[in-house]
Parts: C-alpha cells; sequence; structure tokens
C-alpha cells in the first residue's frame, strides 16, 4: 500500500497578501490599452457635455406625425405658414410613441403639436388626470364652438373624465362591403335587409361547396374567433363593447355575451357563414378576390385601402349600412382614428392650437384625404361639398362618401383606457373558450351558448379588474386598491 505524499509545508505569510501584492494586482487591474483609455476619456468628456447642454430654442413650432401621407397633404398648408414657422418631423409609429412617452415622464424634448393614433394614445391617457401630458382642450373647443362642427362622437376616443384631450382628424364609420356581381346575379335585394338575421337568411343560399367534397368553397362574411378586428366592430355596433364612459370594464354585459354567442354560431357546424381571411395579407386578398367571403366589414379608412390594394375587385363591390342586431338598431359601427393635440409642455400653446385647427378645419385637405383615401371628415361644415357625392368606379360607382356620412352621426361612442389592448385580448380568449365548449358539447343555438359565454366573460372581466385595481389612478370612485 502506497504511503500519500503530505503537501509540502506552507509559510503562513503565503497565505498573507502583501500590501505591495496588492498594489501590483490592481496596477495590473488598471493596465487598459491606450485604445480603451481613449474610449473611457471620451465617455467621460460626453457625459459631462450632456450634463451642462442644453438644446438651442427652435424656431416656430415643432410638429411631430407618423404619417408621411398626412405629411405629404399638410405640406402646402405647413409650407404657406409663415408666421409661426412649422417644422414638421415624421417619426415611425413605435419610435413616436417611445418619445412622446419618455418627454412626458422626463425633461426630455416634446413637440408643440403631435398627430396620436388610437392605439397609442391609450398608454397616455393612463395615470392621473392632471399627469396627462397633453393640454386639455375643452375649453377652447367650446369657447369657438367646435363641438357643434365637429360630430360629437368623434371626440370620445380622445376624451376623459369630462377633459378632451385632441381634435378628431377622422371618424372611420362601418359599412358592409359586399359582392354586388355575385348577389346581384342571384336576385338579391339587398334592401330587404334590416338585421343581421335577414342578412343570414337571405345570403346563406350563396355558399357554396363547388367542388363537392363536403368542405364550403365560398362563405358571407369575414369574421373569425380569433379575428379582433370584427369582433370590435360588431361589439360596439350591438352597443356593447370594453369600456364605459367612465373607463370601467363591462366585458360581462348582457350585449357582449349574445355577440359572442352569435359570433360562435357564425364560426361553428352547420351553421357557419364566416371564414377566417386576413387582412392586408397577399393571401387573404387573393381569397377576396376569389369569392371565397363574399362581404366584409369596411371602414372608411379600409374601403380606401382595400381599393389599392385589389384592383381587381373593381366594379364587383357596392356598400351598405351593417345590419342591425335587432330592428331599429345601429346600422354602423366605427374603428381606428387619429387625433391631433397639444403637449402641456409646448412652447407655444396658442400658436399650436391655431395651427392644430388650421390643419383639421381645412376644406381642401379633407377634400384631399377623402380622395386619395376616402376617409371622410368629422367636420360637419365639410359635409355638403359635392367631392363625397362623386361616384367611385371600384365601388360600382357608388357616392362612397355620402353613405358613410349618412351612417357617422350614429358611430358609437368609444372609450379609451390604456388597458384596452388586454381588455381586447381578454374578449377574444373568451370567445375562443366559448367556440371551443360550444363544440364539444354539440351547442348550437345561441341561447345554447349563451350560459357559455356569460360565464367566460365573467372570467375575463375579473382578469381586467384584477390588472386594473394595481393601478392606484383608476380607481372607481370612493374605492381605494
Amino acid at each position: 500500500m502506497q504511503t500519500p505524499v503530505e503537501p509540502p509545508a506552507q509559510s503562513v505569510t503565503n497565505h498573507i497578501s502583501h500590501p505591495q501584492n496588492q498594489i501590483n494586482e490592481t496596477m495590473h487591474t488598471l493596465s487598459l490599452s491606450p485604445g480603451s483609455w481613449t474610449i473611457l476619456a471620451l465617455a467621460g468628456f460626453s457625459s459631462i457635455a450632456l450634463l451642462f447642454y442644453k438644446d438651442p430654442p427652435a424656431e416656430g413650432l415643432e410638429f411631430w406625425l407618423f404619417s408621411k401621407h398626412h405629411e405629404s397633404m399638410y405640406r402646402q398648408t405647413i409650407v404657406g405658414e409663415a408666421d409661426p414657422v412649422v417644422s414638421p418631423v415624421v417619426i415611425s409609429f413605435q419610435a413616436l410613441e417611445r418619445r412622446l412617452l419618455s418627454g412626458f415622464l422626463s425633461d426630455t424634448p416634446v413637440p408643440d403639436v403631435v398627430e396620436v393614433e388610437i392605439a397609442m394614445a391609450a398608454r397616455f391617457f393612463s395615470g392621473p388626470l392632471e399627469a396627462i401630458g397633453f393640454l386639455d382642450l375643452r375649453e377652447r373647443i367650446e369657447a369657438e364652438g367646435l363641438d357643434r362642427r365637429i360630430n360629437p362622437p368623434a371626440f370620445s376616443p380622445w376624451s376623459r373624465e369630462g377633459r378632451i384631450f385632441g381634435l378628431p382628424h377622422d371618424m372611420h364609420p362601418v359599412l358592409l362591403g359586399y359582392r354586388a356581381d355575385i348577389v346581384e346575379a342571384a336576385g338579391i335585394d339587398v334592401t330587404e335587409i334590416e338585421t343581421w338575421d335577414d342578412f343570414v337568411r337571405l345570403f346563406s343560399p350563396l355558399m357554396r361547396d363547388f367542388t363537392g367534397d363536403g368542405v364550403m368553397d365560398r362563405y358571407l362574411l369575414d369574421v373569425w374567433e380569433t379575428d379582433a378586428f370584427a369582433v370590435e366592430i360588431l361589439l360596439l355596433q350591438a352597443g356593447g363593447g370594453f369600456f364605459d364612459t367612465a373607463g370601467r370594464p363591462v366585458l360581462q354585459s348582457e350585449i357582449n355575451a349574445r355577440v359572442l354567442a352569435t359570433l360562435v354560431t357564425w364560426t361553428t357546424g352547420d351553421t357557419r357563414i364566416g371564414a377566417n381571411v386576413p387582412r392586408f395579407d397577399a393571401g387573404g386578398n387573393r381569397q377576396r378576390l376569389e369569392g371565397f367571403v363574399i362581404c366584409h366589414l369596411l371602414p372608411d379608412w379600409y374601403a380606401g385601402g382595400l381599393q389599392r390594394e385589389v384592383p381587381g375587385l373593381a366594379g364587383k363591390l357596392k356598400l351598405m349600412p351593417l345590419p342591425a342586431w335587432e330592428r331599429g338598431g345601429n346600422r354602423t359601427s366605427a374603428i381606428g382614428g387619429t387625433m391631433i393635440s397639444i403637449p402641456a409642455r409646448a412652447s407655444d400653446p396658442d400658436a399650436a392650437w391655431e395651427f392644430a385647427k388650421k390643419l383639421y378645419l381645412d376644406k381642401d385637405i379633407a377634400r384631399e384625404m377623402y380622395q386619395e383615401s376616402l376617409i371622410v371628415s368629422p367636420v360637419m361644415d365639410h359635409w355638403e361639398d359635392a367631392v363625397y357625392d362623386e361616384p367611385v368606379p371600384f365601388y360600382s360607382g357608388q357616392p362612397v362618401g355620402r353613405l358613410y356620412l349618412e351612417v357617422a352621426p350614429a358611430i358609437p361612442p368609444r372609450a379609451p383606457s390604456p388597458f384596452l389592448t388586454i381588455a381586447r385580448e381578454s374578449v377574444i380568449d373568451a370567445l375562443i373558450r366559448t367556440r371551443r365548449e360550444a363544440m364539444n358539447r354539440s351547442l348550437v343555438t345561441v341561447e345554447a351558448i349563451l350560459p357559455v359565454a356569460r360565464r367566460e366573460l365573467g372570467v375575463a372581466q375579473r382578469h381586467i379588474e384584477g390588472k386594473m385595481s394595481r393601478n392606484r389612478f383608476l380607481q372607481p370612485p370612493g374605492e381605494t386598491p
């Protein structure tokens, strides 16, 4: 057996670091290359410079916007704006949202005037009213009578608790686009359609299995369980939605439950009339062109986009009011939107207000906006413009602008909330779960599906309430988190 070799004895001093050794180790650590020292020096100098540097005051007004198309429409007005000078800055959607939010939460620069899209606006409306980074324009709007000149529901996405934080660029009413070539060839008179029940009854014979394989090759409507765009349009049209005017969640409403139960019947089994046809997608556009679905939910901006994206549909589509959920009910809805607003730290709020009005009340800009994109103006003074009566060849010669303006006063109010995205997702999740259970249990009627829809929307309601309870500024009056 081999005797283990003992390690050599070490002096106690070997385990003690001498001061000189510590100094040598520190100097070794700091022995950076000349390039590294240069980088460190530049970083230090730039930090000091930034600490003391102040942006020189910009001349005139700085105007941020996210749309190059809007900037081109405004260019003539901006160029003619000599006092004050206006400097437009086009920034990508995400970058504008980040920079503006950063400016509201810190001392970084903000513009004097800014265009804000509805998806980003909700984030700016969180927190206490006093902390919202936009000026409250209500007094200016009412003093100048703009609340009587602009379609009142158009203000709702930009308002919170009685304050109005922007002028509306648009209102985006929704109509139903249908394949007139197919519908009229079948001898169907769309004037006989008042409700969605009428729509299903009269249009269902148009569904076809052309190949005889038992799978439908033509459906009636582009709607699906995961289609947040369509679900939001239909909920708002019915009088439901996500939040009330006080910002409280209303996901669990009876109206919402009935719409969801109906959507399950529209996307399931023998009563199915809907199909999943993606928007803004080459494959979906091909399906539209081929008539895989014959009806489409079309806000004015999407009606304009469709004629650019699918020119092959020219002369095949017509527009009509949405079928109502009940007789005498609302025949339109709304989705999307943009406002112009003035940050609270604007250098000259009065000049910014005058410029904002010049853009959004200008009749020539409103006319150009419609001619290029079919977006109708919320300014009621403009509604008499003959441009809205001009026939649009893509929509079979219909006066598209007039059709949208006829329903515009009935667009539903839309309450802003920083939790809007979560609310939408929660409702879609509820719809998916309701549809899955209906399929598993062979529930095929709205009345049979309603209890499931109510229960799942209750889950969604509690989820959003839990999220909101963590924000002390969004508590209902008299409640604390």
